[in-house]
């Protein structure tokens, strides 16, 4: 098999967008690490469990939409639990899964730490971009999104292939 090296253009995108992801997640950890004293993960499944009907959600599920495996999933809420943030209940239909919940107190931070997120995303992103930059920001990244996640056009990828799906050595976390 040839190697299909990257074009001189490629290149240069490949790193703008490598150095725009790591100085912008740099930007959030320590905003919100000033802030509420949490990594951007940890936001992030705060963020998700709030939009989720009654602020709950499976593990699997939660583990799903914050991009991150099961077991590392499991370390972050039990850390989040510990504050009080969020707390987990056993799934009454199925005994190998439990919900996350976020707790009024998740909720209280979620929403004192919101405003400084949002204004460190602005700052950091939108504020540089047209309104047509902002669509194509939108359309490039779903369109990579969908390609990694397996759409009509390319073969799904294997539950080992995403994070998320990957099973940890322990049959009970992260479910």
């Amino acid at each position: 098999m040839t190697t299909r090296w990257l074009t001189p253009k490629e290149q240069r995108a490949w790193r703008a967008y490598m150095a725009a992801t790591h100085l912008l997640e740099d930007a959030i950890d320590r905003q919100l690490q000033q802030d509420a004293g949490m990594p951007h993960l940890y936001y992030g499944i705060l963020a998700n469990l709030s939009e989720a009907p009654e602020r709950k959600l499976r593990m699997t599920d939660l583990a799903e939409k914050s991009k991150i495996t099961r077991s590392r999933l499991t370390y972050a809420v039990t850390r989040l639990e510990k504050d009080g943030l969020i707390r987990r209940e056993d799934c009454q239909w199925d005994k190998r899964s439990s919900f996350a919940i976020l707790t009024d107190e998740g909720m209280a931070v979620l929403e004192r730490t919101a405003p400084g997120h949002v204004e460190t995303v602005r700052a950091a992103v939108f504020d540089h971009l047209s309104a047509e930059q902002v669509q194509q920001l939108e359309e490039i990244g779903s369109v990579i999104a969908r390609a990694l996640e397996g759409d009509e056009s390319t073969p799904r990828p294997t539950a080992d292939e995403l994070p998320w799906r990957r099973r940890s050595a322990s049959p009970c976390s992260g479910s």
